[in-house]
């Protein structure tokens, strides 16, 4: 009860400074008009909302893809453990470098012999690609590892079989120059 004489105090105190005056005619009209001129119209605004999420949506895919892609590439023997990572890395050091030598031994009498041996190390890459999406696929599954270390020591196989194999043709050939003399 308190609290309504409060009230009623208020309003007999502020009795007379009430604007009790009527709004003249039109006035809300008059109002609403002068307020839709301020404010933008619906087609100005309605292009900014899609715009701006489309901008988000793209963002969004492109950061999602941007860290897929990157996941992907980190993958492989790498992604298990600090000492596969090891592995791999001197794996595909010591091939890089076998390749190198490969190529700058490569000669007149070898030359098929070392493209053959460059197209059977892509298709190998091309598997061991696969096998890390089977990697991740499987949960880093121990078969899927030894198949990827397994096809490391294929590479190498095959160039040291290539290094043999030249080392073969270079000696064939210096004795066949030596029984011509």
């Amino acid at each position: 009860m308190k609290q309504n004489d409060a009230i009623e105090k208020l309003f007999n105190r502020l009795q007379d400074s009430f604007n009790t005056e009527e709004v003249p005619l039109g006035h809300q009209q008059r109002f609403l008009e002068k307020l839709q001129e301020q404010q933008p119209s619906k087609t100005q605004m309605s292009w900014w909302k899609p715009i701006s999420i489309a901008a988000s949506v793209l963002l969004m895919i492109g950061i999602g893809f941007y860290s897929l892609v990157q996941k992907e590439e980190n993958q492989g023997l790498a992604s298990i453990s600090p000492e596969m990572e090891k592995t791999q890395s001197f794996f595909v050091t010591t091939i890089n470098q076998e390749i190198e030598t490969l190529k700058s031994f490569q000669d007149e009498d070898t030359k098929h012999l070392v493209q053959d041996a460059l197209k059977r190390l892509e298709v190998l890459e091309e598997n061991y690609e696969k096998l890390k999406i089977d990697l991740v696929q499987s949960g880093n599954d121990k078969r899927v590892v030894a198949a990827m270390i397994a096809n490391f020591q294929s590479r190498i196989d095959i160039l040291e079989h290539v290094f043999t194999t030249m080392e073969e043709v270079k000696t064939l050939k210096a004795n066949n120059n030596e029984t011509t003399i």
